[in-house]
C-alpha cells in the first residue's frame, strides 16, 4: 500500500509509468460499465472488454514485469529509474481492487437491472424441475460427447492445460480406498456455449452456464467415485514472445514452431472460484507451480470475457445503444468505378464507422477483376475471419494480376489466424512476405498500378486502422484515398523497402518509423516551439491511443514552457504528468480521454506552424515500438476541405463533456459516470 508521503512523491514525478496508466486506462473502461447512462447490455459488454483488456494486461505486461529481476532497478527514462519489485505490488494490489470493483458492479447493478427485463443468469438451483430435465437432455446431445475428463495420479501426469480456457476440477472420493481421494479436471470446451438460453414460461429469458451444467452430471463421467467437490479455476499464461531477432532465417517456421510450445509456458496467473476447498486450492497451485501472491479467488462467474455472448443477444435492442448505421461516403454516391472517384475526387477520405467501408472492399474487388490493373501491393495486419479484403486478393492473384502482400504474422494474438490466411494467398500465386525479422510492419497501405490511356497510373489508399470489414463498424478510423503521383512514389518506396533489399528512399510526403519518424515528430514539436511566442502563441493538437515515449513528452513539456496549447485526445496510455511543472506551462496543456460505444483508434496530429497549419494522420502511436520497432507511417493532408474534416473531429473530441474524460491530476481523469444523459457525441456524423 502505498502511503501519503509516497503518494505525495509520486503527485511531483513527470512521468506516468506506462503499466501504471493503462491501468487506470481500464478503470476508465470499467467506469462505462458503471455508468447508469449507457444501455444495460452495453454495460454489461463493457465488462466484457474488461476482462478481456485484463487477460492480455496479464499475458504481456505483468509476464515480463515477472520476469525482471525484482530488486535490481530498471530505467524508464533518463536518470529515472524504478524496481521491479515495487512495480509489480502496486500493479497486482490495483488489479485485486478493480476486479472486486467489477463483480460488485456486474452483481449489484446490472445483472439486477437486467433481472427487470427479464434476463437472468441462473444457477441449476435457481431451474424448475422441467427445465433441469431440458439442460439434462442437452448436456447429453450437445456436452457429454466432447467432454474428456482427466484423472490425475502416477499414470496420468497432469495435463497441459490451454490459456484462458474455463477448467472443473474435480475432487473424488476412491470407492476401493476410503481414506483417498482423487483429483480430475474437465475443460469446459470451447465449441459449445458458455450459456445455454431457456424460457421460464413467463417470458424471461434464462442463461444457464455451461459449467453449471456439466458440474450437476458429474456422475456420468465418474461412475462409481463420489463427487467432494467441483470447483470452475483458469490459468494465464506467460505469452509474451516475440520473434525480433534478425539471425531468423525462417520466420514463418520460427514463429510456427514458437505457437506450437505455448500452452508450455509459464502460469502467471490462477483465478478460482471463492468456493474451492483450501485443500483443492493447494493442490492445484502446487501442480501448476504458482505462488500464493498469483491466486485470484473470484466471487461470481469465472471468465467474465464470456458476457459478449449475452450483450449481444438481440431480443432486446431497447437495451442497446440504438443502431447507428454507416452513411455512403459522398464522394462515392454514383455508380461509378472507384478508380474514377478518384481521378474525379482528387484526394479524398472516409471516416469509419460513421462512413462506410465499402469504398476500400469496392476498390479492392474492382482491382481483380479489372483487366487494366497490373499489380497490387497491400500491408495486412488484422482481418477478419471471412475476409473480403483476403478473398478479393486471392481473385486478383488467380486472374494474373501481380499481387504482393506483407501479413505480418507477428500481429499479438493474431498469429496463427494470419498464417492460415497467409497460406491461402501464397497457394493462389500471390506473393506473400510474413514480415520482417526485427520490425513488425504496422502500417496500413494499399497500391494498385494500373494501365490507362495515358500511361501508368498508381492508385493509393492509407489508413489509420486494419483492413478489418469487422472492426470498421466498430473502430473509428480514417482512410485516404489518393492518385497523388509523389505520394503514390513513396508508397512504392515504401514497399521495396518492406519487400526486398532496398534503403529507404528520401521521402516526399510519407515520414516512416523506424527511419525518420521519431525525429520528425521532434522537429515538429520544436518548430512549433520556436514559432511561439507570448503573443503569438503556437498550437499542438494530437489524437491517438498512446503517448508513452518520454523523449516526446519532454519535447512536448519544453514547448508548453514556449507558450504552446497542446491539446491531446489520448484513449489509451498517457505517460505526460503536467501538474508537475513548475511553471504556467501545465496550464497550457490539456489531455482528454474518450471511451464510448466506438473505440477511438484514429491519429490525427496537427501543429499551427504559424498561421500555415500541417496536418498528419497515420498509423503509428507516440510509443518507443511504433517509433523505433515498427514499420509505420504518417502522411500529410493539404488539402482544405479535408483539413476542415480533421479540425472537425479533434474539436468535437476536445469538447466532449459526456465521454470526454479530463486528466485532472498525476494519472487520474475526470468521472462521466454521474453524467445526465445527453444526446451522443458520435450521432454528429462527418458529412
Amino acid at each position: 500500500m502505498r502511503t501519503k508521503p509516497e503518494k505525495a512523491k509520486q503527485e511531483q514525478e513527470i512521468f506516468v509509468n506506462r503499466d501504471v496508466s493503462w491501468l487506470e486506462f481500464n478503470t476508465r473502461v470499467l467506469e462505462e460499465a458503471m455508468d447508469e447512462a449507457n444501455p444495460l447490455l452495453e454495460r454489461l459488454k463493457f465488462l466484457a472488454i474488461f476482462s478481456s483488456n485484463l487477460d492480455e494486461f496479464f499475458m504481456v505486461r505483468i509476464a515480463g514485469i515477472n520476469r525482471q529481476p525484482r530488486l535490481v532497478p530498471r530505467k524508464l527514462y533518463k536518470d529515472y529509474t524504478f524496481l521491479p519489485l515495487d512495480l509489480l505490488n502496486e500493479l497486482t494490489g490495483k488489479i485485486r481492487s478493480l476486479v472486486t470493483r467489477q463483480y460488485r458492479c456486474l452483481y449489484s447493478e446490472v445483472l439486477p437491472a437486467l433481472a427487470e427485463h427479464g434476463i437472468r443468469i441462473v444457477s441449476w438451483a435457481d431451474l424448475p424441475a422441467a427445465l433441469q430435465v431440458q439442460a439434462e437432455e442437452y448436456f447429453e446431445h450437445n456436452i457429454l460427447p466432447v467432454l474428456t475428463p482427466i484423472g490425475i495420479d502416477t499414470s496420468h501426469p497432469f495435463p497441459l492445460l490451454p490459456n484462458l480456457e474455463l477448467e472443473l476440477l474435480v475432487r473424488l472420493q476412491d470407492h476401493k480406498k476410503a481414506d483417498q481421494e482423487r483429483f480430475a479436471v474437465i475443460e469446459v470446451p470451447k465449441v459449445i456455449p458458455r450459456f445455454l438460453p431457456m424460457e421460464d414460461g413467463s417470458g424471461s429469458k434464462l442463461f444457464l452456464p455451461a459449467e453449471e451444467i456439466i458440474a450437476h452430471n458429474l456422475s456420468t463421467l465418474f461412475s462409481g467415485y463420489p463427487v467432494l467437490e467441483c470447483s470452475p479455476f483458469r490459468i494465464t499464461r506467460d505469452m509474451d514472445f516475440s520473434i525480433e531477432d534478425d539471425s531468423v532465417a525462417d520466420l514463418l517456421t520460427e514463429m510456427q514452431e514458437t505457437l506450437q510450445k505455448k500452452t508450455h509456458r509459464q502460469v502467471i496467473r490462477l483465478e478460482i472460484s471463492s468456493g474451492m476447498t483450501r485443500r483443492s486450492c493447494s493442490w492445484l497451485s502446487e501442480k501448476l507451480q504458482v505462488a500464493k501472491e498469483q491466486i485470484y479467488s473470484i466471487h461470481g462467474l469465472l471468465n467474465l470475457k464470456s458476457l459478449f455472448e449475452l450483450a449481444s443477444i438481440d431480443s432486446k435492442p431497447d437495451l442497446k445503444d440504438p443502431p447507428m448505421p454507416p452513411l455512403q461516403s459522398i464522394y462515392c454516391l454514383e455508380k461509378k468505378s472507384m478508380f474514377e472517384h478518384i481521378r474525379e475526387n482528387g484526394r479524398f477520405m472516409i471516416h469509419l464507422p460513421y462512413e462506410s467501408f465499402d469504398p476500400v472492399i469496392k476498390l479492392m474487388e474492382q482491382a481483380a477483376e479489372d483487366p487494366n490493373v497490373l499489380a497490387i501491393k497491400q500491408t495486412l495486419y488484422r482481418v477478419s475471419g471471412n475476409s473480403p479484403v483476403v478473398q478479393a486478393l486471392i481473385r486478383a492473384a488467380r486472374n494474373g494480376k501481380q499481387v504482393t502482400v506483407l501479413f505480418e504474422i507477428k500481429a499479438r494474438f493474431d498469429e496463427e489466424h494470419n498464417i492460415r490466411h497467409a497460406r491461402d494467398l501464397a497457394e493462389a500465386g500471390a506473393h506473400v512476405v510474413y514480415g520482417i525479422a526485427g520490425l513488425k510492419v504496422h502500417c496500413k497501405a494499399l497500391l494498385i498500378v494500373r494501365r490507362e490511356e495515358d500511361g501508368i497510373r498508381r492508385y493509393v489508399h492509407l489508413a489509420t486502422g486494419n483492413y478489418n470489414d469487422k472492426t470498421a463498424r466498430q473502430y473509428t478510423d480514417l482512410g485516404f484515398f489518393s492518385d497523388d503521383k509523389i505520394l503514390a512514389e513513396d508508397v512504392a518506396g515504401l514497399f521495396n523497402v518492406i519487400t526486398g533489399f532496398s534503403d529507404p528512399p528520401l521521402w516526399n510526403k510519407l515520414i516512416v518509423a523506424p527511419f525518420n519518424l521519431r525525429e520528425r515528430l521532434i522537429y515538429l514539436i520544436d518548430r512549433e516551439a520556436s514559432l511561439s511566442s507570448q503573443e503569438n502563441p503556437g498550437h499542438i493538437r494530437m489524437k491517438c491511443n498512446s503517448i508513452i515515449d518520454y523523449e516526446i513528452i519532454e519535447h512536448l513539456y519544453k514547448a508548453a514552457e514556449r507558450h504552446v496549447k497542446i491539446e491531446l485526445v489520448v484513449r489509451g496510455i498517457c505517460g505526460l504528468n503536467p501538474f508537475a511543472l513548475r511553471s504556467d506551462a501545465a496550464k497550457r496543456i490539456t489531455i482528454v480521454s474518450i471511451l464510448d460505444r466506438f473505440l477511438e483508434h484514429s491519429r490525427i496530429y496537427y501543429f499551427r506552424n504559424n498561421g500555415a497549419p500541417e496536418y498528419f494522420v497515420g498509423s503509428a502511436d507516440i510509443m518507443p515500438r511504433n517509433l523505433d520497432r515498427r514499420i509505420e507511417i504518417l502522411f500529410p493532408v493539404d488539402r482544405k476541405n479535408l483539413q476542415e474534416e480533421l479540425d472537425f473531429i479533434l474539436r468535437t473530441a476536445l469538447s466532449d463533456r459526456r465521454k470526454g474524460r479530463r486528466m485532472t491530476g498525476f494519472n487520474r481523469y475526470s468521472r462521466t459516470d454521474e453524467a445526465k444523459p445527453t444526446p451522443a457525441r458520435e450521432r454528429t456524423r462527418s458529412q
